[in-house]
């Protein structure tokens, strides 16, 4: 009998256009829940490339690191330059 094994899911890997990106950042947000949207940019940076968004951003790789923990309260102008290197912009509805 074979032994079948599970991966680890990781969302980072289905983050791989700006629709999936923009859908899941909606989800996020709708829930309201500001560790869960720091999470959220953690998997998005990773997706895209921690050391791409260091770049575009200005920030040290280890400084997103921390930032995108739960439990951090990072300054406003760190997320909506993450979210530019996304090529996400916020939008009120």
């Amino acid at each position: 009998m074979k032994s079948k094994s599970l991966t680890d899911f990781d969302i980072a890997d289905y983050l791989d256009s700006k629709e999936a990106v923009s859908e899941y950042l909606s989800q996020v947000l709708a829930d309201g829940d500001t560790d869960e949207l720091l999470v959220a940019l953690g998997h998005i940076a990773r997706a895209k490339g921690m050391t791409e968004i260091a770049k575009k951003t200005g920030l040290g790789r280890e400084s997103l690191y921390k930032t995108f923990q739960a439990g951090t309260k990072p300054k406003f102008e760190t997320i909506v330059k993450v979210l530019d290197a996304f090529g996400v912009r916020l939008k009120v509805v």
